[in-house]
Parts: C-alpha cells; structure tokens; sequence
C-alpha cells in the first residue's frame, strides 16, 4: 500500500522546502523591484536564512534517525547541527561580501539566488538517504558553483576558471556515477538502508571498486588531495567572497556526506574505505605542510 502523503510526514523537511520556496520568492523579488533590488534582496536574502535557522532549531529536537520519502531523505541530530553551521557560513560570507560586489558592480540578485540554491544542494547532500537523492545533492550544489565562480563574466580569468571547474567536474560526475552503478548492481538498492543490509559479508572486487569511485569523485568535487588541482584556480579566478564560501560549506556538505555514505551502506567495510579516507587526509596534511 503507498504511504498517504501528509503534512505531518514532510515536517521534517520542512528546511529543504522552505528553502526551496525562499530561492523562487527571492528571484521573482529581485525581478519586481526594479532598482531597489540592490538594498532590498541583501536585506531579504539574510532574513531568509534567520528564518530557516529559526524553522531547523523548531525541529532540532529529534530524538533518532527519521527516514521520509520511502526512505531517500534522512534527518537526524547531526543533519541539523551541520545544516545550521551551513547556514551560519553562507550568512557571514553574504555579509562579507556585499561592499566587495557593490563596489565593484556585482551586486545583483542573482549572486543570492545562486547561493542559495547552493545552500539547498548541501541540506539535500547532508540528508540524502539514497545514491539519487546523494547524486542530486551533489549536482545541485556543483552546478550552482559553477555559475559563481563564473560570476563576474567580464573578467577572463574567472571564465577560464569556471570552464576549468566544470570540466574537471564532468569526470568526477562521471567518476560518481560509475561507482554508483557498480553498488547499485551489486546490491539490488540506491536506498542506503536496504544496502547496508544486503552488502553485509565479505566485500568483492567490483563493490570496493565502487567504493573507490564514489569517494573519488565526492573527493574530487571537493577538492580533497590529491584531486585538488582544479582548486588554485578555481580559488584565484573567482570573486574573494565567493573562494571563502567554496574553502567552508562545500566542505561541510562534503563531511555529512561521507559520515552518511560510509557509515550507513558500507559500514561492513570498514577496513577497506577507512584506508582510502585515511590516505585521503593524510595527504591533505602533507599537501598544507608541504606548502606553508
């Protein structure tokens, strides 16, 4: 029998489609207002995210893991406590930036919309309770930064950025979606439930292969060593506030993400992912030592 789709049942994904509701209020909003746009989509972009915290503390208060929509969406203490932090950062890099792009005339509403619907794919990574809502998560975010770093579309090097990124992005994309074929193949489910149930036992060949690609390419989004180096261009091309909101909350999406992928489907493989996850960090630390 299908579950009767109430208002109840989605409360607590009420952050995501708040947020979701808030991108399209702010767009039609800075379309309508003409040229107070440039005081007014600032003021209300930050009412916005005071308003979601205000909707994620309403709902902080759950007691375990809540599983809606058959399963593909998550919510737990730690989705919400990393969802805040999310929206701590965007809002301070919103307040940071905005005498950087009204003096250099790249205050427009559409740096708010993009950021905001940036924020919306990292509440969908830091929730996903399947590979298609992760993959989601993933694009959404992805796709939203790539129009940022290409955001001041006079200047060249942003440009030559922003195609470096999304270039580098496609095979990671690709790297993503490969290794979700292989676990979804070998496990018979995207939902990370029903695999962490069916992937139980000794792991083959072909799911550690999977779990390779899907950390690589989680890895490669992000920037993590050594699939870092799209990042120093990335990071010198595009505008200053927008290099401090890729260097922080891409990062905490990317965190809930891998706490959700490897300790639910694959925690039975423990020993196989922690050492890629370890070499991962490892080389992260060698890589800023090396350089500092």
């Amino acid at each position: 029998m299908t579950p009767t789709l109430t208002l109840e049942s989605v409360l607590p994904a009420l952050p995501e489609i708040y947020l979701a509701i808030a991108v399209c209020v702010v767009l039609l909003v800075d379309v309508f207002v003409g040229r107070a746009a440039t005081r007014v989509t600032p003021t209300l972009t930050l009412l916005v995210l005071a308003a979601g915290a205000g909707l994620l503390l309403a709902f902080a208060q759950v007691p375990s893991t809540v599983e809606l929509f058959s399963g593909m969406y998550v919510t737990d203490p730690l989705a919400n406590l990393l969802k805040l932090l999310a929206m701590l950062f965007v809002a301070v890099s919103l307040l940071y930036s905005r005498h950087y792009l009204e003096t250099r005339g790249l205050l427009k509403g559409e740096y708010y919309v993009l950021v905001l619907t940036a924020l919306l794919g990292i509440f969908v990574m830091i929730s996903a309770g399947s590979l298609l809502t992760m993959y989601i998560g993933v694009e959404l975010l992805a796709l939203s930064l790539y129009a940022l770093v290409a955001f001041d579309r006079d200047n060249g090097v942003a440009a030559e950025s922003a195609m470096k990124y999304f270039v580098l992005g496609a095979i990671a994309s690709g790297c993503l979606l490969y290794g979700m074929s292989l676990v979804y193949g070998l496990g018979g489910s995207l939902l990370f439930s029903e695999l962490a149930v069916a992937l139980q036992g000794p792991a083959s060949l072909g799911l550690i292969m999977g779990v390779v690609f899907l950390v690589v390419g989680v890895a490669f989004k992000f920037g993590a060593v050594p699939f870092h180096m799209w990042t120093p261009d990335v990071y010198e091309g595009a505008p200053t506030p927008i290099t401090a909101f890729f260097s922080v909350a891409p990062k905490i999406a990317a965190m809930g993400l891998l706490i959700r992928l490897m300790v639910g489907p694959f925690g039975s493989l423990g020993s196989q992912w922690q050492q890629i996850i370890i070499f991962i960090f490892n080389s992260h630390i060698i890589f800023f030592v090396g350089n500092s």
